[in-house]
């Protein structure tokens, strides 16, 4: 039997528990909150742009069981904005039980509000990490997906403060990074103008709180565009997002706004006392963050160097997803990442090859291509999504992009990975 623990419950770390639990390992996932899914509670957007090649690309190869949690509880399907076809909102109301739910059904064990604050070492292996109740869960590999955002320390230092977002950093406390506690030596991303970190890409606006022509356009087409007077218009604050494929210029003459059950206002922050000069706002308030006129969270705090198979530099049974596997943005890009971490520790332990995707996929360009920029001059200073901005441009000038399912099975055929994520690896 392989015991693994995850560390982290986001979109990562949940879909490396679910890798390992059909490969076979008995998996344990922590959370530090009293929920799963972290900033995914408050997202919503799959299926946009490139993001739709890698989703049925997860599918092929047998990693596609959180994906369809995702499409069975859209809201929307199919639809447009600015910049972005064929996507999906999901509903962040019924999103965290309908995982949870699938998590349990795997026979993954669910560790709520106690958050991992250090790690027993055995030489280059870590031997078990220290809760915040003072147990030990021991095992024999390790995930972190603890993400790069928080805690109240960081977004006052390179942000606006503690905009008091889902992360509830005051009420469950500060990310800990299990990789710096194993004696990794992270780093960090960058805004464009070379400072640290970079601002979460949106607020959500309460949705009653808006016009009733406002809601009933959401509700109706998921999609809202309310032009900006332009005497109201913000100037750079798009350059400060991590999502830069919203760094558009619809996104500043206009107030862009998704129905994910929450009003997704697409972008990092607006003064309320702005918007609410916007026809149709005159009563709006923030959901999420509650300052989201301020400001918003800050990222891309701690990244682990790590390799194309995902497994830590300098610990030997240490992998990573999400954030901390690099500066890709995004709930799919997390998914991926976390799937090929939680498969790839159990082949470790089992003392098989780690799998590397291939380049001639999306997701195997991807993992591959980032890991490669963020070491060359300004990479660090870049953000990499499926949906757009510098990766997105260089999937597609690669011809990587296609929304042709058939095409895009017989791509993984062609790489032998059909369901490879769904093979169990532990024998009994």
């Amino acid at each position: 039997m392989v015991k693994m623990v995850v560390v982290g419950g986001g979109w990562s770390g949940t879909a490396a528990a679910v890798s390992a639990a059909k490969a076979g390992a008995r998996v344990s996932i922590v959370e530090r909150t009293d929920m799963l899914l972290g900033t995914g509670l408050v997202g919503g957007i799959m299926r946009n742009n490139g993001r739709w090649t890698a989703t049925e690309e997860a599918i092929a190869l047998g990693g596609g069981d959180l994906f369809d949690v995702t499409d069975r509880v859209s809201r929307h399907r199919d639809m447009e904005f600015p910049g972005h076809k064929h996507a999906s909102l999901y509903d962040v109301a019924k999103i965290e039980p309908a995982v949870k739910q699938l998590l349990q059904e795997l026979g993954v064990k669910i560790i709520l509000v106690n958050t991992a604050r250090d790690v027993e070492m055995d030489g280059r292996r870590i031997k078990a990490v220290k809760l915040k109740d003072g147990t030990f869960l021991e095992a024999d590999v390790f995930v972190e997906a603890t993400g790069t955002a928080g805690g109240m320390a960081n977004c006052t230092k390179y942000g606006k403060g503690c905009a008091m977002c889902i992360l509830r950093c005051p009420t469950f406390g500060t990310r800990v990074s299990i990789a710096a506690k194993a004696g990794v030596e992270e780093f960090m991303g960058e805004k464009s103008d070379g400072t640290i970190g970079a601002m979460s890409g949106s607020c959500k606006l309460f949705k009653e709180s808006l016009s009733k022509d406002i809601i009933e356009t959401l509700e109706r087409n998921g999609v809202a565009v309310i032009p900006v007077p332009e005497e109201l218009q913000k100037g750079d604050s798009l350059d400060k997002k991590a999502c830069q494929q919203y760094a558009l210029p619809e996104y500043a003459a206009n107030v862009i706004l998704l129905d994910t059950g929450h009003a997704k206002l697409m972008s990092p922050f607006f003064p309320l006392e702005v918007l609410r000069q916007i026809p149709g706002f005159e009563e709006a308030r923030y959901e999420d963050p509650y300052s989201g006129g301020m400001g918003n969270s800050m990222r891309y705090l701690a990244l682990s160097p790590r390799d194309n198979c995902l497994q830590v530099e300098g610990v030997d049974n240490l992998f990573c997803g999400g954030e901390k596997a690099g500066l890709l943005v995004g709930h799919t890009e997390a998914i991926i990442t976390g799937t090929l971490a939680g498969h790839n520790a159990v082949r470790f332990e089992l003392g098989k090859k780690p799998l590397e995707l291939p380049r001639t996929l999306m997701v195997g360009e991807s993992i591959a291509w980032v890991k490669e920029q963020m070491a060359a001059p300004g990479g660090l200073g870049l953000k990499y999504t499926f949906s757009g901005s510098v990766l997105f441009d260089h999937l597609k000038a690669l011809d990587l992009y296609t929304i042709n399912k058939t095409a895009i099975r017989h791509r993984v055929e062609a790489c032998g990975l059909t369901d490879v994520f769904d093979s169990r690896l532990v024998s009994h």
